[in-house]
């Protein structure tokens, strides 16, 4: 397993200048909501930050009134993959593809996708699996080639650490559980660093939240950069208040705070 895990959360939150961070999450959307801090905290202070989307969100919930209801699936693509584009320059993300394509593919296959798995809600905070996932879903596809895809990308270029979900999944979508055990075993194989970004606080184990290493971005021109990143993905939420009132409405209906704090922990 890579070492120094530790000393490269140091890093990403003291002196990130020159740091070279990979991302990797599930759907567009979720670059924000999770690290969206993080990525404008390393870009403004010199780091270097690239992200690796592993679907392109094909069964996300669209907010009422964004798009026409005749809209294609594919033509729903599309719009999330500007989106994310677009949410990317806000935060100063430097280069960003999907899982399964150039330089992000094993050696030797042609381009391919894979899709978002869908889910379903446990309860009101925690997701499960949808029960339908379609055969070319991320939970679906074969865990070892997607661990070569990333390796591949991982092993032909060249990052200091790589940042993605903890083994919660953020709040238990199958897809972000699946991107965590993508990314930490292509981490362990590539000889990287892997860092695990905290599921939600409140719902954390006691003891993972006091081991975090904590990122607080209190930055008003950082900050105006993660609102203007949410701000980018209309389809799937609306930021609504201001001031200290100001949050996220997500499709769903569920209320979260503007990300501003994120949890940091070394592979385990």
């Amino acid at each position: 397993m890579p070492t120094d895990d530790t000393g490269m959360i140091g890093r990403i939150i003291d002196t990130p200048a020159g740091l070279r961070v990979l991302l990797v999450h599930a759907h567009p959307d979720d670059d924000t909501l999770s690290t969206g801090p993080l990525a404008a905290w390393v870009s403004s202070r010199g780091g270097c930050v690239d992200l690796v989307t592993c679907t392109r969100g094909e069964r996300g919930e669209v907010v009422a009134g964004v798009l026409p209801e005749t809209i294609t699936p594919a033509e729903l693509t599309a719009v999330r993959e500007r989106e994310l584009d677009a949410a990317c320059a806000q935060l100063g993300v430097r280069h960003r593809w999907f899982l399964g394509t150039t330089p992000w593919r094993e050696a030797g296959s042609a381009d391919h996708r894979y899709e978002d798995s869908g889910m379903r809600w446990v309860t009101p905070t925690l997701a499960g699996p949808a029960g339908d996932a379609g055969e070319h879903a991320l939970t679906v596809a074969p865990l070892a080639r997607e661990v070569a895809d990333l390796r591949a990308g991982l092993t032909s270029r060249d990052y200091d650490v790589v940042v993605s979900y903890d083994d919660g999944g953020g709040y238990g979508h199958p897809d972000h559980v699946r991107c965590h055990r993508i990314a930490a075993l292509a981490c362990e194989q590539a000889g990287v660093p892997f860092v695990q970004v905290l599921s939600q606080e409140d719902a954390s184990d006691a003891g993972d939240v006091a081991a975090a290493g904590w990122l607080d971005v209190t930055d008003p021109q950082l900050e105006a950069r993660v609102i203007a990143a949410l701000r980018c993905f209309r389809t799937q939420l609306t930021v609504v208040g201001s001031g200290a009132d100001q949050h996220i409405r997500h499709v769903g209906g569920q209320r979260q705070e503007i990300p501003r704090r994120v949890g940091l922990l070394p592979a385990r």
